[in-house]
């Protein structure tokens, strides 16, 4: 940019008028760098209407503005018919725009590759995994056929049945052999009190809590478990036979008068009772 663009017919330029001001002010170029905060080059560059080398047209309009408000001069005059003068904004011009049929068919392509792509993972695993998500089971019947195959093959299968069950011993059926063990795992674990006379019960917990409490009558009977009960009361303990795990046990020891009192600890041993 030369002078003579920001020298108005019949006038002096912008930086001869900037200047011209300034030294009336008296004010040097560091005064005014100082007050303007820009370095002196550039306050020299601005009265020497060197503005190619303080940078776009934008700044200079600017820095030439500040210093006129500084020293009390009107430059808008002058800037108005010179390339510092305000421009407009560029206009911006979208370079991505994308049609309408485009932006259809990308998002259309964009899901049917995903629907593609879970079908590829769905469908493998759907089919690796129906075998065991199927709940029909195949029943066979156990019934023997009405009709055998063959008579010579049905007498055989006789023949051979009735030969092994003349050989091999006669067997108890596992439930019946079971039936004592059980009665004994049972009967070892109870405290059972057979009543042959009338008698008056009270049976607590081991909490404390009344878990049985009544007059009995005889031929009556009661089983605990070993581990709920904690404390045992027999009014006429003549006549009451107590069992624990399947063995009599004496009242003697327990008995005042005609009344048994005794506990229960966890390992099921007896001990007499105070009240």
């Amino acid at each position: 940019m030369q002078s003579n663009e920001f020298a108005p017919e019949g006038g002096g330029s912008c930086g001869a008028r900037l200047k011209q001001a300034r030294e009336a002010a008296g004010l040097s170029i560091e005064d005014v760098a100082a007050r303007l905060k820009m370095p002196s080059r550039v306050v020299q560059s601005l009265e020497n209407d060197d503005t190619a080398s303080t940078g776009a047209p934008v700044f200079v309009r600017g820095q030439l503005r500040s210093y006129a408000r500084l020293v009390g001069i009107d430059l808008e005059a002058q800037l108005s018919g010179t390339p510092l003068a305000s421009t407009a904004p560029s206009e911006l011009i979208s370079h991505t725009h994308t049609p309408r049929y485009r932006r259809v068919f990308e998002q259309t392509t964009r899901r049917a590759i995903y629907i593609v792509m879970t079908a590829a993972i769905a469908v493998p695993v759907v089919l690796a995994t129906r075998p065991h998500l199927s709940n029909s089971v195949n029943v066979q019947s156990l019934e023997m056929p009405a009709t055998p195959a063959g008579a010579e093959h049905g007498a055989a299968l006789t023949a051979r049945s009735a030969t092994a069950t003349a050989m091999s011993p006669q067997r108890t059926p596992l439930v019946a052999s079971m039936a004592p063990a059980l009665s004994q795992i049972q009967a070892s674990k109870t405290l059972t009190l057979n009543f042959t006379g009338e008698s008056w019960m009270q049976v607590r917990g081991t909490d404390g809590q009344v878990l049985d409490e009544g007059t009995v009558q005889p031929g009556q009977t009661r089983s605990y478990n070993l581990g709920e009960v904690g404390y045992v009361k027999l009014g006429n303990a003549s006549g009451v036979e107590v069992r624990k795990t399947g063995e009599s046990v004496d009242l003697a020891p327990f008995s005042r008068g005609s009344v048994a009192r005794f506990t229960l600890s966890s390992d099921g041993s007896l001990a007499p009772a105070s009240n």
